[in-house]
């Protein structure tokens, strides 16, 4: 297979980014757009050695899961991979993906997920879910405004046909169409990205489900906002409008917004409510994006905490507070660490406006804040060690550093509750915890965002309890009854690889498997962490001229793999 060829194929499974995968004369394909069950015509753009990216021609005959999208630019946009797919087969697609990771990756028996995992939580209406929106503003060929969203992989601005995106609410459209014309009529510029001209930037919409409060905050590449009262005169009509504000961002940077609000009128916050739990929402506040299915995945994590109001409860990565004021309701002492100052002053303030009194927060990286107070308590108090029934992680889509691991082990948690926006790094980190004394108990995928690939998923852990103990004594040295060291010795001498193992056969053998290459520094990182000897580790002295990127999870199972092969581990 080479670039440039045109061949037919059947698309008969679906990658993790949601593409199509199909096989040509064992040849591997990847197809953005394609459904598994299409029969397709593509064109080989990008051709490796054991696979290649194709770009969908024509559907030859169509899936039994493949529907027509909403929205006409679905394909071109950024943000709905898979619209075209049922959503029954959207649901299943992610269920699948959270197992197999779980399964590849996390080393979770077969026979046991068939036990413990519980159906995914899907959505009975999969659209106009977004209580948030963030469009760029740009201009199209022909110099006239738009708004829209970024198409996959680029910062080519798609405008949303009629500015109405269908994951949004319909209160959007009305806000972009008194924006578009305000600046239209005063002859606002927009931002220019390549030339870093322009005023207007992005446009963030928040929508309160629950108490119908909108929020508008312009985000502008400069002071402030010129004829500012003739925008305030088109927005204030707008029914449920309750904050109107400018951010300033004058950075050369893809980053949205700046670190500066200025109000234009009535508050600097929406009210919203998950549960029965207040939440006041800034624009520069982390609030998840589908209050519906929030609303799921905390009801998941607060039933699998199992808390009967005794328990005192660790929060890790707690963001403005959402889960640990969630938890606070059912639990005797709740402490939340997150490493944004701002998130932490909402997380306080939403814990207050709630009249939650047992909830303390604390700001720093969860690495050095958990480790810290576990060392400081056992300063504190010889002969013990801090302890918490209950910790609850929902760490960035890296997982959860190995200090915060470490530290939540030596805690000893009657349960650990995981909350994950990637199931390859949950895998991992379940893995490491399944090592050293936990269990896993329950597994459930929530879906918070249909119509994209993305995934939510609780996992529930629980302490190891022995099912009894023996004292065994030992006694090593020569005599009767004694366990010869020299036996030992021998012992350990025949576990050594029979052959000294290469990095170049290591490379070779997970090209061969897996299809990819892995670069001679990933495999010494990883060999360092096992705790194996270096030899002619690559880089030891070298000083590089910018930072190396860490090996994914993939590659660092596909070099543990490899070692194991080899008998090295």
């Amino acid at each position: 297979m080479k670039k440039n060829d045109v061949v037919t194929v059947e698309v008969t499974d679906i990658g993790i980014g949601g593409e199509g995968i199909g096989k040509v004369d064992g040849y591997t394909l990847f197809i953005k757009d394609a459904v598994i069950g299409d029969t397709v015509e593509v064109k080989v753009m990008k051709a490796k050695k054991n696979y290649g990216y194709a770009r969908l021609m024509r559907i030859v005959k169509e899936s039994a899961f493949r529907v027509s999208a909403r929205c006409p630019e679905a394909r071109r946009c950024g943000g709905c991979q898979i619209q075209e797919m049922d959503y029954r087969k959207q649901l299943e697609f992610k269920n699948t993906k959270v197992r197999n990771n779980l399964i590849r990756l996390g080393s979770v028996e077969e026979e046991l997920l068939d036990q413990i995992m519980e159906p995914i939580a899907g959505m009975e209406e999969p659209f106009r879910y977004r209580n948030k929106a963030q469009f760029p503003i740009g201009v199209d060929k022909e110099g006239n405004l738009i708004a829209g969203f970024y198409a996959g992989r680029t910062h080519q601005i798609i405008p949303v046909p009629n500015r109405d995106c269908v994951l949004g609410v319909p209160e959007n459209k009305v806000i972009l169409d008194q924006i578009l014309d305000y600046m239209r009529e005063e002859k606002i510029s927009a931002y220019d990205e390549e030339r870093h001209k322009g005023l207007v930037r992005h446009v963030l919409v928040r929508y309160g489900f629950t108490t119908k409060e909108i929020m508008v905050c312009l985000i502008i590449n400069g002071d402030k906002l010129p004829s500012s009262e003739k925008l305030l005169e088109k927005l204030t009509k707008i029914p449920g409008m309750t904050s109107i504000t400018y951010n300033i961002n004058k950075e050369k940077t893809n980053v949205i917004m700046g670190s500066k609000v200025c109000p234009l009128w009535g508050q600097t916050y929406i009210t919203d409510y998950i549960g029965n739990v207040k939440y006041q929402i800034s624009p520069l506040s982390f609030y998840q994006v589908n209050p519906v299915q929030t609303e799921v995945l905390y009801g998941t994590a607060l039933e699998y905490a199992g808390l009967t109001g005794k328990e005192t409860v660790w929060d890790v990565y707690c963001g403005i507070g959402t889960i640990s004021l969630f938890l606070a309701q059912k639990a005797q002492k709740v402490y939340g660490v997150e490493i944004v100052p701002q998130a932490i002053e909402d997380a306080k303030h939403n814990a207050e406006i709630n009249e939650i009194t047992n909830a303390e927060f604390f700001v720093g990286k969860a690495e050095e804040v958990l480790p810290e107070y576990y060392a400081d308590y056992a300063k504190e108090h010889p002969g013990e060690h801090a302890r918490a029934d209950v910790i609850v992680v929902d760490p960035p889509r890296k997982g959860c550093e190995r200090s915060v691991l470490d530290t939540m082990v030596q805690m000893e948690p009657e349960r650990i509750v995981y909350v994950s926006c990637d199931s390859a790094t949950l895998a991992r980190d379940v893995k490491y915890l399944r090592e050293n004394g936990y269990e896993i108990r329950k597994v459930k995928a929530t879906d918070m965002f249909p119509m994209s690939v993305h995934v939510e998923t609780v996992v529930l852990l629980s302490h190891k309890k022995p099912d009894g103990h023996i004292n065994v004594k030992v006694e090593f040295g020569e005599g009767e009854g004694k366990v010869p060291l020299d036996n030992i010795a021998k012992r350990a001498e025949s576990y050594k690889p029979k052959e000294r193992v290469t990095y170049k056969m290591i490379k070779e053998y997970i090209e061969a498997k897996y299809g990819f290459k892995v670069h001679t520094a990933y495999i010494a990182e990883v060999k360092r962490d096992l705790g194996l000897p270096m030899y002619d580790a690559p880089n030891a002295v070298e000083e590089l001229k910018q930072p190396r990127k860490h090996p994914t999870v993939e590659k660092v199972e596909a070099i543990k793999d490899a070692l194991k092969h080899f008998e090295v581990i």
